[in-house]
């Protein structure tokens, strides 16, 4: 892979600038993180070079002066919103992330359930946690947010919500989303500081958008795309331009929120320290871009994959159009096609060739490879084996797995199982090799191949099982879908909206 990004050099400087802004407050910061702290593989995939856990690297140097809250909306509860990445709910990776900083020494002080309405799923949440040893808050919607400044700024507003008790200077606002509620409960937690006599601070971090890069820059239109579901949008901060006469980007939320940031700001120090959603934040990310060349085609490629991906959730019912026709517009805007993703022509082609569900795969170093859907195995399953032979130095027509080994397993999956698709999905074929890897030497030199997939790019024509997905997931591939739940599908694709595959 060739490295767009210096992660060195975003270490280094994003650290100190956190801590150069940590020392302009009095008794205590409220950082709220956007995006991950760690698992960021957003901008891993768009920044190559950029490292899942840099922004945790860094918060581990200020543990000891730092604590953290976890911030999950009841409205995600309610939905059992999903992390795409991960394929889990959000409630779930509340405690996944707890756990995750517990382990590496980080003070988690509590978990903050907002856009509270009593809602009983909310409630149910509450008492799990609860039961697990886990302080919970409530914070509340409140009617007109965020341009009641005056209702939210009062003791009917921000007031109504529970006051999160913390003790350490610094206290990092986190969540597994977007739009959980973070700045909020930051807000929040400086209105009801105030009134106890506590000088509280705010600032924000947020990866994207990249606030010294051009709307247009694909860094940004790929942000945009991966909040297509909340209708985020970036736009030039008006409150920067006219504090600065400089051209910044930042997009709809902070901007809307600011007023309310400068009301209560001059209600605690008098004057507000900050004159634009800019300033709030202490994003560096893009000062260390080493290769704009590089981040822009990965950017470019990211909202491809971004397009796929709202088609098939849009396919199941789980995105609007108006999410797919955002991303496709972003793609008219980047002047970009399905076309550009080459594993997606390569899988059209072997489709159009066979008659038969396909996949292709698209190696780092530009290699193509294919394979299509038989009554033993899936398209993916047959595409994997062809690449891990690939990789090996197997020859084609070498069977790793013999079809007398897969005969009880499908039978298995029919007969006591009563699945409808006998063929093996990927993780039962890395299983059949595994096993097989004990008696047979190629067997065992395909599996040691399975690290060089990942960053590798997969394109099937129909939509993959969940087991598939997370298969691909697992090993750090790129994988999007035609929006075709089955082989009769095929002909049209058709599911409300055009797929541009010219």
């Amino acid at each position: 892979m060739e490295y767009g990004f210096d992660n060195q050099k975003y270490l280094k400087i994003q650290s100190d600038h956190i801590k150069q802004r940590i020392s302009t407050f009095g008794d205590k910061l409220y950082m709220e993180f956007g995006g991950k702290l760690f698992d960021d593989y957003h901008a891993s995939r768009v920044l190559p070079g950029f490292e899942p856990d840099s922004k945790l690297k860094m918060l581990m140097n200020l543990k000891d002066d730092a604590e953290i809250i976890i911030v999950i909306s009841a409205v995600d509860i309610e939905k059992n919103k999903i992390r795409s990445d991960l394929g889990i709910t959000y409630d779930v990776d509340v405690l996944r992330l707890r756990d995750e900083f517990m382990e590496r020494g980080l003070s988690v002080n509590s978990v903050v359930i907002t856009h509270f309405n009593g809602q009983g799923s909310a409630e149910a949440y509450r008492k799990r946690l609860e039961g697990m040893g886990i302080t919970v808050y409530y914070h509340h919607t409140i009617e007109g947010y965020p341009n009641n400044v005056a209702l939210i700024d009062s003791d009917e507003g921000f007031g109504k919500n529970d006051y999160v008790i913390t003790t350490k200077p610094l206290v990092v606002v986190t969540a597994p989303g977007p739009g959980s509620g973070k700045m909020a409960v930051c807000l929040s937690q400086l209105y009801q500081e105030n009134k106890r006599g506590i000088k509280a601070g705010y600032a924000k971090f947020e990866t994207f958008p990249i606030w010294n890069l051009p709307l247009t820059h694909p860094l940004n239109m790929a942000y945009e795309a991966a909040t297509a579901d909340l209708d985020d949008v970036n736009m030039v901060d008006p409150f920067h331009l006219e504090a600065y006469g400089e051209v910044a980007v930042n997009y709809n939320r902070d901007v809307e929120i600011f007023p309310v940031m400068n009301a209560l700001f001059d209600d605690i120090y008098g004057s507000a320290p900050y004159k634009s959603p800019t300033d709030m934040g202490v994003n560096m990310i893009g000062y260390c871009i080493s290769n704009d060349d590089v981040c822009r085609e990965a950017s470019l490629q990211e909202i491809i994959r971004r397009y796929y991906t709202a088609l098939c959730n849009f396919a199941e019912g789980k995105a609007t159009e108006a999410e797919v026709n955002k991303i496709a517009l972003l793609m008219k805007r980047a002047k970009i096609t399905t076309a550009d993703r080459k594993c997606t022509v390569a899988a059209q082609e072997r489709l159009d060739k066979s008659g038969l569900p396909s996949a292709a795969i698209e190696l780092s170093d530009g290699t193509i490879l294919t394979g299509e859907t038989s009554s033993l195995l899936g398209p993916c399953s047959a595409l994997l084996l062809n690449t891990l032979k690939h990789y090996a130095g197997i020859a084609h027509n070498v069977k790793l797995i013999p079809q007398q080994m897969i005969a009880p397993i499908q039978k298995t999956k029919v007969t006591y199982l009563h699945g409808h698709n006998p063929r093996l999905h990927t993780d039962e074929v890395l299983v059949a090799i595994s096993m097989m890897s004990l008696i047979d030497e190629n067997c065992k030199l395909a599996l040691d191949q399975l690290p060089k997939l990942r960053g590798a790019q997969v394109h099937s024509t129909v939509m993959l099982s969940e087991v598939d997905r997370k298969t691909f997931s697992k090993l750090g591939i790129g994988l999007t879908c035609d929006p075709v739940r089955k082989v009769k599908d095929l002909q049209t694709k058709s599911v409300g909206v055009t797929v541009d595959t010219d």
